[in-house]
Protein backbone atom coordinates (compact mmCIF):
# COMPACT_ATOMS: atom_id res chain seq x y z
CA UNK A 1 0.00 0.00 0.00
CA UNK A 2 1.40 3.68 -1.13
CA UNK A 3 2.12 5.39 2.21
CA UNK A 4 -0.55 8.80 2.08
CA UNK A 5 1.09 12.14 2.32
CA UNK A 6 -0.29 13.22 5.57
CA UNK A 7 -0.47 10.10 7.42
CA UNK A 8 2.72 10.67 9.89
CA UNK A 9 1.03 13.18 12.66
CA UNK A 10 -1.62 11.83 14.59
CA UNK A 11 -3.80 14.72 13.91
CA UNK A 12 -6.67 13.90 16.15
CA UNK A 13 -5.29 12.90 19.12
CA UNK A 14 -3.14 16.20 19.00
CA UNK A 15 -5.98 18.27 18.24
CA UNK A 16 -7.86 17.01 21.14
CA UNK A 17 -4.87 17.20 23.17
CA UNK A 18 -4.17 21.03 22.15
CA UNK A 19 -8.36 22.00 22.49
CA UNK A 20 -8.20 20.58 26.08
CA UNK A 21 -5.01 22.28 27.11
CA UNK A 22 -6.68 25.59 26.22
CA UNK A 23 -10.42 25.44 27.25
CA UNK A 24 -9.24 23.40 30.10
CA UNK A 25 -6.56 24.39 31.57
CA UNK A 26 -4.94 27.76 30.26
CA UNK A 27 -7.67 29.94 29.73
CA UNK A 28 -9.46 29.25 32.94
CA UNK A 29 -5.96 30.04 34.37
CA UNK A 30 -5.77 33.38 33.40
CA UNK A 31 -9.27 34.01 34.17
CA UNK A 32 -9.43 32.96 37.27
CA UNK A 33 -5.99 35.08 39.04
CA UNK A 34 -5.25 37.82 36.17
CA UNK A 35 -8.57 40.23 36.73
CA UNK A 36 -8.63 42.98 38.16
CA UNK A 37 -12.19 43.89 39.06
CA UNK A 38 -11.29 46.69 41.66
CA UNK A 39 -8.96 48.79 39.08
CA UNK A 40 -9.52 47.75 35.67
CA UNK A 41 -6.98 45.75 33.26
CA UNK A 42 -5.07 42.67 34.09
CA UNK A 43 -2.67 41.10 36.60
CA UNK A 44 0.36 39.84 34.51
CA UNK A 45 3.03 38.97 37.49
CA UNK A 46 1.31 35.65 38.12
CA UNK A 47 3.53 33.35 40.20
CA UNK A 48 3.40 29.42 39.88
CA UNK A 49 0.37 29.18 41.59
CA UNK A 50 -1.48 32.02 40.18
CA UNK A 51 -0.85 34.55 43.42
CA UNK A 52 -0.29 38.06 41.91
CA UNK A 53 3.95 39.14 42.87
CA UNK A 54 3.69 42.36 41.33
CA UNK A 55 0.30 44.86 40.27
CA UNK A 56 2.20 46.70 37.55
CA UNK A 57 0.59 46.91 34.22
CA UNK A 58 2.19 46.48 31.23
CA UNK A 59 0.23 47.65 28.41
CA UNK A 60 1.24 45.62 25.42
CA UNK A 61 0.02 42.55 27.84
CA UNK A 62 -2.88 43.81 28.79
CA UNK A 63 -3.65 44.43 25.20
CA UNK A 64 -2.56 40.90 23.87
CA UNK A 65 -5.01 39.65 26.84
CA UNK A 66 -8.05 42.29 25.56
CA UNK A 67 -7.48 40.49 21.68
CA UNK A 68 -7.23 36.61 23.01
CA UNK A 69 -10.41 36.93 25.20
CA UNK A 70 -12.14 38.81 21.93
CA UNK A 71 -10.83 36.15 19.62
CA UNK A 72 -11.63 33.40 21.71
CA UNK A 73 -15.33 34.82 21.97
CA UNK A 74 -15.16 35.56 17.97
CA UNK A 75 -13.60 32.17 17.18
CA UNK A 76 -14.50 29.71 19.61
CA UNK A 77 -17.40 30.20 21.39
CA UNK A 78 -19.65 33.31 22.09
CA UNK A 79 -19.26 33.22 25.94
CA UNK A 80 -20.19 36.35 27.75
CA UNK A 81 -17.76 35.63 30.34
CA UNK A 82 -15.30 35.79 28.06
CA UNK A 83 -16.52 39.23 26.26
CA UNK A 84 -16.54 40.87 29.40
CA UNK A 85 -13.05 40.11 30.32
CA UNK A 86 -11.92 41.68 27.10
CA UNK A 87 -14.20 44.58 28.04
CA UNK A 88 -12.67 45.26 31.37
CA UNK A 89 -9.21 45.48 29.61
CA UNK A 90 -10.11 47.68 26.72
CA UNK A 91 -11.83 49.91 29.22
CA UNK A 92 -8.80 50.30 31.53
CA UNK A 93 -6.62 50.75 27.98
CA UNK A 94 -8.88 53.54 26.45
CA UNK A 95 -9.02 55.26 29.69
CA UNK A 96 -5.30 55.25 30.76
CA UNK A 97 -3.17 53.51 27.65
CA UNK A 98 -2.48 56.38 25.48
CA UNK A 99 -0.28 59.70 26.05
CA UNK A 100 -1.88 62.31 24.44
CA UNK A 101 -0.56 62.47 20.93
CA UNK A 102 -2.11 58.78 20.99
CA UNK A 103 0.74 56.36 21.44
CA UNK A 104 0.55 53.73 23.61
CA UNK A 105 3.13 53.70 27.10
CA UNK A 106 4.67 50.21 27.82
CA UNK A 107 3.77 50.83 31.23
CA UNK A 108 1.37 51.66 34.15
CA UNK A 109 1.02 51.50 37.85
CA UNK A 110 -2.44 49.13 38.98
CA UNK A 111 -4.33 52.57 39.11
CA UNK A 112 -3.30 53.36 35.10
CA UNK A 113 -1.17 55.75 36.12
CA UNK A 114 1.99 56.05 33.27
CA UNK A 115 5.26 54.50 34.83
CA UNK A 116 7.25 53.90 31.24
CA UNK A 117 6.79 56.53 28.02
CA UNK A 118 5.76 55.09 24.89
CA UNK A 119 8.83 53.94 23.38
CA UNK A 120 8.03 50.42 22.30
CA UNK A 121 5.99 50.56 18.88
CA UNK A 122 4.72 46.84 20.03
CA UNK A 123 2.47 48.31 22.56
CA UNK A 124 0.75 49.97 19.77
CA UNK A 125 0.45 46.94 18.02
CA UNK A 126 -0.64 44.93 20.32
CA UNK A 127 -3.37 47.85 20.60
CA UNK A 128 -4.30 47.94 17.27
CA UNK A 129 -4.92 43.87 17.37
CA UNK A 130 -6.84 44.23 20.93
CA UNK A 131 -9.43 46.83 19.63
CA UNK A 132 -9.73 45.39 16.00
CA UNK A 133 -10.95 41.94 17.40
CA UNK A 134 -12.99 43.39 20.01
CA UNK A 135 -14.76 45.68 16.69
CA UNK A 136 -15.45 42.15 15.46
CA UNK A 137 -17.26 40.90 18.74
CA UNK A 138 -19.24 44.22 19.41
CA UNK A 139 -19.23 46.11 16.30
CA UNK A 140 -18.75 49.25 18.70
CA UNK A 141 -17.20 51.95 16.00
CA UNK A 142 -15.62 53.46 18.80
CA UNK A 143 -13.31 50.14 19.00
CA UNK A 144 -12.82 50.20 15.32
CA UNK A 145 -11.53 53.55 14.80
CA UNK A 146 -9.04 53.57 17.28
CA UNK A 147 -7.55 50.19 16.08
CA UNK A 148 -7.31 51.91 12.78
CA UNK A 149 -5.71 55.60 14.21
CA UNK A 150 -3.47 53.39 15.87
CA UNK A 151 -2.34 51.48 12.93
CA UNK A 152 -1.90 54.47 10.89
CA UNK A 153 0.10 55.92 13.98
CA UNK A 154 2.50 52.93 13.64
CA UNK A 155 2.97 52.90 9.15
CA UNK A 156 3.77 56.67 10.40
CA UNK A 157 7.08 55.88 12.87
CA UNK A 158 7.71 52.87 10.94
CA UNK A 159 11.01 54.37 9.52
CA UNK A 160 11.95 55.68 13.32
CA UNK A 161 9.78 53.87 15.62
CA UNK A 162 11.27 54.49 18.90
CA UNK A 163 11.27 57.95 17.94
CA UNK A 164 12.46 60.46 20.62
CA UNK A 165 13.19 57.67 22.82
CA UNK A 166 15.72 55.83 20.39
CA UNK A 167 19.39 55.84 22.24
CA UNK A 168 21.36 55.10 18.90
CA UNK A 169 23.34 58.47 18.17
CA UNK A 170 21.73 59.34 14.71
CA UNK A 171 23.91 59.30 11.35
CA UNK A 172 26.40 56.74 13.24
CA UNK A 173 25.34 52.70 12.57
CA UNK A 174 22.25 53.11 11.15
CA UNK A 175 20.09 49.78 11.84
CA UNK A 176 16.63 48.59 11.15
CA UNK A 177 15.21 45.89 13.33
CA UNK A 178 12.69 42.48 12.05
CA UNK A 179 10.08 42.81 14.20
CA UNK A 180 8.26 45.54 13.00
CA UNK A 181 7.75 44.45 9.09
CA UNK A 182 7.47 40.66 10.80
CA UNK A 183 4.37 42.00 13.22
CA UNK A 184 2.72 43.77 10.39
CA UNK A 185 2.54 40.49 8.19
CA UNK A 186 0.03 39.20 11.09
CA UNK A 187 -1.61 42.85 12.04
CA UNK A 188 -2.58 43.32 8.82
CA UNK A 189 -4.66 40.43 8.48
CA UNK A 190 -6.16 41.31 11.84
CA UNK A 191 -7.32 44.78 11.06
CA UNK A 192 -8.40 43.62 7.16
CA UNK A 193 -12.06 44.15 8.01
CA UNK A 194 -11.04 47.80 8.80
CA UNK A 195 -8.73 48.88 6.47
CA UNK A 196 -8.79 49.73 2.43
CA UNK A 197 -7.93 47.30 0.38
CA UNK A 198 -4.95 48.72 -0.94
CA UNK A 199 -3.10 49.71 2.08
CA UNK A 200 -3.78 46.21 3.13
CA UNK A 201 -1.92 44.78 -0.16
CA UNK A 202 0.82 47.59 0.11
CA UNK A 203 1.42 46.41 3.71
CA UNK A 204 1.53 42.41 2.57
CA UNK A 205 4.00 43.39 -0.07
CA UNK A 206 6.23 45.20 2.01
CA UNK A 207 5.95 42.64 4.94
CA UNK A 208 6.66 39.56 2.58
CA UNK A 209 9.26 41.74 1.29
CA UNK A 210 10.94 42.76 3.88
CA UNK A 211 10.91 39.28 5.76
CA UNK A 212 11.86 37.10 2.84
CA UNK A 213 14.10 39.11 1.01
CA UNK A 214 15.77 41.90 3.47
CA UNK A 215 15.80 39.95 6.45
CA UNK A 216 16.39 36.35 5.22
CA UNK A 217 20.09 35.55 4.61
CA UNK A 218 19.80 31.92 2.39
CA UNK A 219 23.56 31.31 2.76
CA UNK A 220 23.79 31.34 6.30
CA UNK A 221 19.82 29.92 6.34
CA UNK A 222 18.57 32.31 8.95
CA UNK A 223 16.88 35.67 9.35
CA UNK A 224 18.87 38.31 10.98
CA UNK A 225 17.40 40.66 13.79
CA UNK A 226 18.65 43.63 11.85
CA UNK A 227 19.98 45.00 9.27
CA UNK A 228 21.87 47.93 7.72
CA UNK A 229 19.19 50.29 6.85
CA UNK A 230 20.28 49.78 3.00
CA UNK A 231 19.46 46.06 4.03
CA UNK A 232 23.30 45.35 4.08
CA UNK A 233 24.90 42.97 6.45
CA UNK A 234 26.07 44.97 9.71
CA UNK A 235 29.12 43.17 10.86
CA UNK A 236 28.23 44.04 14.86
CA UNK A 237 26.37 42.47 17.91
CA UNK A 238 22.89 43.86 16.53
CA UNK A 239 23.49 42.60 13.11
CA UNK A 240 24.96 39.27 13.66
CA UNK A 241 22.11 38.78 16.31
CA UNK A 242 19.33 35.72 15.47
CA UNK A 243 16.33 34.87 17.41
CA UNK A 244 15.40 31.43 15.81
CA UNK A 245 12.11 31.89 17.39
CA UNK A 246 11.38 35.06 15.69
CA UNK A 247 12.34 34.09 12.40
CA UNK A 248 10.02 30.91 13.10
CA UNK A 249 6.92 32.71 13.84
CA UNK A 250 7.09 35.07 10.97
CA UNK A 251 6.93 31.90 8.68
CA UNK A 252 3.64 31.05 9.61
CA UNK A 253 2.42 34.80 9.33
CA UNK A 254 3.80 34.41 5.88
CA UNK A 255 2.27 30.86 5.13
CA UNK A 256 -1.02 32.69 5.98
CA UNK A 257 -0.38 35.69 3.65
CA UNK A 258 0.30 32.85 1.00
CA UNK A 259 -2.09 30.55 1.87
CA UNK A 260 -4.63 34.23 1.53
CA UNK A 261 -3.23 34.96 -1.99
CA UNK A 262 -2.93 31.39 -3.19
CA UNK A 263 0.86 31.59 -3.89
CA UNK A 264 2.08 28.20 -3.82
CA UNK A 265 5.68 29.01 -4.23
CA UNK A 266 5.40 31.14 -1.80
CA UNK A 267 4.31 28.51 0.65
CA UNK A 268 6.68 25.95 -0.29
CA UNK A 269 9.88 28.52 0.55
CA UNK A 270 8.26 29.66 3.52
CA UNK A 271 8.12 25.65 4.69
CA UNK A 272 11.86 25.25 3.77
CA UNK A 273 12.99 28.19 5.94
CA UNK A 274 10.84 26.71 8.60
CA UNK A 275 12.90 23.57 8.63
CA UNK A 276 16.24 25.64 8.00
CA UNK A 277 15.51 27.66 11.14
CA UNK A 278 15.00 24.89 13.11
CA UNK A 279 17.51 22.94 12.34
CA UNK A 280 19.65 26.18 13.25
CA UNK A 281 18.62 27.20 16.33
CA UNK A 282 18.26 23.34 18.03
CA UNK A 283 20.68 22.21 20.72
CA UNK A 284 22.14 19.09 19.65
CA UNK A 285 23.47 18.44 23.52
CA UNK A 286 20.23 19.35 25.60
CA UNK A 287 17.34 19.60 22.84
CA UNK A 288 14.98 22.69 22.46
CA UNK A 289 15.95 25.91 20.78
CA UNK A 290 17.69 28.17 21.94
CA UNK A 291 17.10 31.54 22.63
CA UNK A 292 19.74 33.90 20.33
CA UNK A 293 22.67 33.04 18.42
CA UNK A 294 25.71 35.04 16.72
CA UNK A 295 25.09 34.74 12.89
CA UNK A 296 29.11 33.90 13.02
CA UNK A 297 29.05 32.38 16.29
CA UNK A 298 30.71 34.67 18.05
CA UNK A 299 30.42 35.32 21.70
CA UNK A 300 26.57 36.89 22.44
CA UNK A 301 26.10 39.43 24.57
CA UNK A 302 22.59 38.46 25.92
CA UNK A 303 23.36 36.64 28.89
CA UNK A 304 20.46 34.85 28.66
CA UNK A 305 21.36 33.25 24.61
CA UNK A 306 20.76 29.25 25.94
CA UNK A 307 17.44 29.52 27.51
CA UNK A 308 14.45 27.84 26.28
CA UNK A 309 11.68 29.84 25.92
CA UNK A 310 8.06 29.42 26.19
CA UNK A 311 6.83 31.06 22.98
CA UNK A 312 9.43 30.02 20.92
CA UNK A 313 8.78 26.01 21.17
CA UNK A 314 4.87 27.08 20.42
CA UNK A 315 5.43 29.39 17.63
CA UNK A 316 7.52 26.77 16.20
CA UNK A 317 5.38 23.94 16.42
CA UNK A 318 2.74 25.98 14.70
CA UNK A 319 5.43 27.13 12.05
CA UNK A 320 5.85 23.16 11.35
CA UNK A 321 2.25 22.65 11.27
CA UNK A 322 1.41 24.70 8.81
CA UNK A 323 4.60 23.75 6.65
CA UNK A 324 3.26 20.58 7.04
CA UNK A 325 -0.63 20.93 6.53
CA UNK A 326 0.25 22.96 3.12
CA UNK A 327 2.84 20.59 1.90
CA UNK A 328 2.96 17.24 3.44
CA UNK A 329 6.46 18.24 4.21
CA UNK A 330 7.75 14.78 6.16
CA UNK A 331 10.57 17.21 7.41
CA UNK A 332 8.30 19.86 8.84
CA UNK A 333 6.24 16.13 10.70
CA UNK A 334 9.83 15.16 11.97
CA UNK A 335 10.36 18.54 13.22
CA UNK A 336 6.95 19.04 14.44
CA UNK A 337 6.98 15.93 16.79
CA UNK A 338 10.24 16.19 17.78
CA UNK A 339 9.72 20.06 19.55
CA UNK A 340 5.91 18.76 20.40
CA UNK A 341 7.49 16.26 22.51
CA UNK A 342 10.05 18.74 24.01
CA UNK A 343 7.66 21.44 24.41
CA UNK A 344 5.19 18.68 25.90
CA UNK A 345 7.81 17.62 28.50
CA UNK A 346 8.97 20.92 29.93
CA UNK A 347 6.41 23.38 30.07
CA UNK A 348 3.20 22.49 31.04
CA UNK A 349 2.66 22.81 34.50
CA UNK A 350 0.85 19.34 35.44
CA UNK A 351 0.50 20.43 39.43
CA UNK A 352 -0.61 24.46 38.97
CA UNK A 353 -1.61 24.72 34.97
CA UNK A 354 -0.34 26.86 32.21
CA UNK A 355 3.14 26.73 31.28
CA UNK A 356 6.81 27.91 32.79
CA UNK A 357 8.25 30.62 30.71
CA UNK A 358 11.61 29.97 30.75
CA UNK A 359 13.82 27.14 30.89
CA UNK A 360 17.71 27.21 31.52
CA UNK A 361 19.70 24.95 28.67
CA UNK A 362 19.31 21.60 30.07
CA UNK A 363 15.80 22.02 30.77
CA UNK A 364 15.23 22.58 33.87
CA UNK A 365 13.09 25.49 35.35
CA UNK A 366 14.91 28.78 35.41
CA UNK A 367 11.79 30.74 36.57
CA UNK A 368 8.72 29.15 38.06
CA UNK A 369 6.55 32.46 37.30
CA UNK A 370 3.58 32.16 34.91
CA UNK A 371 3.47 35.83 33.69
CA UNK A 372 5.68 38.65 34.08
CA UNK A 373 6.74 41.74 32.49
CA UNK A 374 7.15 40.13 28.93
CA UNK A 375 4.81 36.66 29.57
CA UNK A 376 1.12 36.86 29.68
CA UNK A 377 -2.32 35.62 28.42
CA UNK A 378 -1.29 35.19 24.42
CA UNK A 379 1.54 33.27 23.03
CA UNK A 380 0.20 29.82 24.67
CA UNK A 381 -3.60 30.14 24.00
CA UNK A 382 -2.98 31.66 20.83
CA UNK A 383 -0.55 28.80 19.86
CA UNK A 384 -2.85 26.24 21.45
CA UNK A 385 -5.83 27.59 19.14
CA UNK A 386 -3.24 28.02 15.97
CA UNK A 387 -2.45 23.97 16.60
CA UNK A 388 -5.99 23.23 17.36
CA UNK A 389 -7.40 23.94 14.02
CA UNK A 390 -4.32 23.22 12.15
CA UNK A 391 -4.43 19.65 13.83
CA UNK A 392 -7.93 19.42 12.10
CA UNK A 393 -7.18 20.89 9.23
CA UNK A 394 -4.51 18.16 9.04
CA UNK A 395 -6.68 15.24 10.25
CA UNK A 396 -9.26 16.24 7.53
CA UNK A 397 -6.76 15.47 4.90
CA UNK A 398 -5.68 12.21 6.23
CA UNK A 399 -9.78 10.94 6.27
CA UNK A 400 -9.49 12.06 2.44
CA UNK A 401 -6.01 10.75 2.01
CA UNK A 402 -3.78 12.07 -0.68
CA UNK A 403 -1.16 10.09 -2.40
CA UNK A 404 1.97 10.58 -3.67
CA UNK A 405 2.84 8.89 -6.64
Amino acid sequence: MMKTKYSMIDAETLGKLYKDSLLNDVVPFWQTNSIDWASGGFFTCLGRDGKVYDTDKFVWLQARQVWTFAMLYNEVDRRQAWLDVALAGAEFLARHGMDPAGNWYFSLNREGTPLVQPYNIFSDCFAAMAFGQLFKATGGSGYGELAKQTFENILKRRQHPKGRYAKAVPGTRELKDFALPMILCNLVLELEHLLDASLVAETIQYGINEVMDTFYRPDEGVILEAVSVDGSFSDSFEGRLVNPGHGLEAMWFVMDLAKRSGDEALIKRAADITVQLVEYGWDETFDGIFYFKDVKGCPLQQLEWDQKLWWVHIETMIALAKGYLHTGDGRCAAWFQKVHDYTWTHFPDAQYGEWFGYLNRRGEVLLPLKGGKWKGCFHVPRGLFQLWKTMDAIAEKQRRPIFQG
